[in-house]
This record gives C-alpha cells, sequence and structure tokens, in this order.
C-alpha cells in the first residue's frame, strides 16, 4: 500500500512538471512573436507561436482580437465624418440652388411686368397727348359751326353743325333744331354769328382741356355770339362759356355733348 502511494505521488509530480516546461517554452514563444524588432522583415512567426496547449486560452489573444477591431473600427469611422458632412451639406446646397434660381425667377418675371406696365404707361401718356391736341383743335372749329345759324340757309348750316357730332347727341341736336330753333329763326329772321373768344393781347383762341384720355376729352371754350333778329334793335352781343365734350369715333374727334355755363 505505501509503494503505490509514493509511485503515485512520483508520477503526479513529474507530468505537474513537464506542463509546466510546456507552458514556460510556449510562454517564451508568444513573447518572441509580439517583439517585432527582433523579428526579420518578412519573416513569417513560427507556426503555434502565441498560443499554449492545453485548454486554457493564450494571454495575448484578447489583446489583438481587440486590437483587430479597434483598427477595423478607426478604419471605418475616419471616412464616415466627412461622408455625413457631404449628405447634409448637400441638401443645403440644393435648398440654397432652388431658392436662388426661384428668387431670380421672380425678379425676372416681376422685370417683366415691370416693363409692360410702364410701356403700357408710356404708350396711354402719349395717346393722351395726341388726344388733347386733335380733340382741342376740333372743338375750335366745331363750336362755331354749331352755335350759329341764318334763317336763309338753316337746312345748310344744321348739316353742317350735325357733321361735327356724334352719339344721341346728334339725334338730339336734329329734333331741337327741327322743332324750336328752325321756325324761331324763320319768323324773326334771326341770324347768329358764333366765334371762340380771342384775347386782346393776340393769343391763342380762349380755348383749354379741362380732362383728357386716349379716347374722351372735355374741353372749355369762352363764346362770343352776335346775333340778329326782328325782336333787337341793332346787333346783341352775347359772351358765354360752353363745355363741350369730344369722344374718337369715325373721321376723327366728334362732339357728344354741349353745356352751356
Amino acid at each position: 500500500m505505501t509503494k503505490l502511494s509514493v509511485r503515485g505521488a512520483g508520477s503526479g509530480t513529474q507530468r505537474s512538471r513537464t506542463v509546466a516546461a510546456a507552458a514556460r517554452a510556449a510562454a517564451r514563444r508568444a513573447e518572441k512573436a509580439q517583439r517585432p524588432a527582433e523579428r526579420e522583415p518578412g519573416a513569417v512567426p513560427p507556426r503555434g507561436a502565441g498560443t499554449v496547449t492545453g485548454d486554457e486560452p493564450a494571454a495575448d489573444e484578447p489583446a489583438a482580437e481587440g486590437h483587430e477591431a479597434e483598427t477595423e473600427d478607426s478604419a471605418l469611422s475616419v471616412p464616415s465624418a466627412p461622408d455625413d458632412d457631404g449628405v447634409a451639406a448637400r441638401p443645403r446646397r440644393e435648398r440654397r440652388s432652388a431658392l436662388l434660381s426661384g428668387g431670380l425667377a421672380l425678379f425676372a418675371v416681376a422685370a417683366l411686368i415691370a416693363t409692360a406696365v410702364l410701356g403700357w404707361e408710356y404708350r396711354d401718356a402719349g395717346r393722351t397727348d395726341s388726344a388733347r391736341t386733335e380733340a382741342l383743335a376740333a372743338a375750335r372749329k366745331a363750336a362755331p359751326e354749331i352755335l350759329s345759324y341764318d334763317y336763309r340757309h338753316l337746312e345748310r348750316d344744321f348739316a353742317a353743325a350735325k357733321s361735327h357730332l356724334t352719339g344721341p347727341f346728334r339725334e338730339k341736336y336734329g329734333k331741337t333744331t327741327k322743332s324750336v330753333v328752325a321756325p324761331t329763326a324763320k319768323r324773326y329772321h334771326g341770324v347768329v354769328k358764333a366765334t371762340v373768344a380771342t384775347p386782346s393781347s393776340g393769343d391763342a383762341p380762349a380755348a383749354s382741356v379741362v380732362s383728357a384720355s386716349p379716347d374722351k376729352v372735355v374741353v372749355l371754350l369762352f363764346m362770343n355770339q352776335v346775333t340778329n333778329s326782328t325782336q333787337v334793335s341793332g346787333p346783341r352781343l352775347d359772351l358765354n362759356r360752353v363745355r363741350m365734350t369730344l369722344q374718337q369715333a369715325d373721321g376723327g374727334w366728334k362732339v357728344s355733348a354741349v353745356d352751356a355755363l
């Protein structure tokens, strides 16, 4: 019984020494493998370096795996920052570009509208100036014929006056002269001579434009009317103010209303 226990103990001690020696040899190989300065360039580490025989894992394996993981994470994380900035900056640049394009488009449209409005106003102003000049000249010519007549040739005088009239006023003038003016003029041998008053200084006749548009002009005239008839002894001078409205019509500017003031 004593011999068996001695042999068992010796065998256990020798086995423990053998395992310890193998572990020390493995540790030395692992330490040598971790020294890159001692390794020749291009040399391949010995097979099995950094590992130990048995069930326990090598002490350096977690460090190696952690280092590789950190290296891979670093390699992935370094370029990710500019990529994220580029992705974030690209929509901002696109929005700024879209806003700039929209602003330029709106400015172009506003400029076109302003140009059209200014062009229309300029054209309208030119037409109004032409209307003022033409209508004033037409009023100076029409007023004496409309307000004058001679009982000896009433039809001719009334026809000349109607050539300057337009619209409802032309019809009204025809009815009034036929039913009122003509019978009275014939009975009393009436003769009326109307002229636009002329200042003593010899300037242009006393007529001016009250309001004007491209299609309608209102003119104020100062008229002198000399009347002869059997009802008065000698000529009678009447100083009248007349407001005359003219409209653009076929054949030029025509009188559409006459009001004594």
